[in-house]
């Protein structure tokens, strides 16, 4: 797991200071996810992009592809962490599920990605996609990376 330089890139994008979450833009459940995390995050700390945008395409280039968009990401100061792993420490950070995303870390990474990527292989079937990536608001602007 490389660690995320310290300095912010064209876009003022600095992952030590404010995590990124990279979701698939076009994607309904990823959509509501990131949804979900502005809801809860109170302290506006996270950034988030599309891995189709210019943000991915700079910081996660390995994600920013067809095959790539089945996971999330997420960039912060201790690295890149994926499927699982970037999920459970988005909601550890938020502190929206008590104690229970710590001890689901504890669960073998081989074993919470493999019902990661159940859903990640069904996403489109169950919840459906948008034809573009998604806008954010006026409120949103501000977290959002190009």
């Amino acid at each position: 797991m490389a660690a995320p330089t310290s300095e912010p890139d064209a876009a003022g994008a600095n992952p030590k200071e404010h995590p990124i979450l990279f979701f698939d833009g076009v994607c309904n459940l990823c959509n509501a996810s990131v949804d979900f995390v502005i809801r809860h995050d109170k302290a506006r700390l996270f950034r988030f992009a599309s891995l189709q945008g210019e943000t991915a395409r700079k910081m996660v280039p390995e994600y920013a592809n067809d095959g790539g968009l089945s996971t999330v990401v997420l960039l912060d100061a201790d690295g890149r962490h994926v499927r699982s792993t970037a999920a459970l420490r988005v909601l550890k950070r938020l502190g929206v599920t008590g104690p229970l995303a710590g001890l689901l870390l504890a669960i073998p990474r081989p074993v919470r990605d493999a019902g990661y990527r159940l859903i990640a292989q069904n996403r489109y079937r169950f919840w459906g996609k948008k034809e573009t990536c998604r806008l954010p608001s006026a409120e949103e602007r501000a977290q959002f990376l190009p």
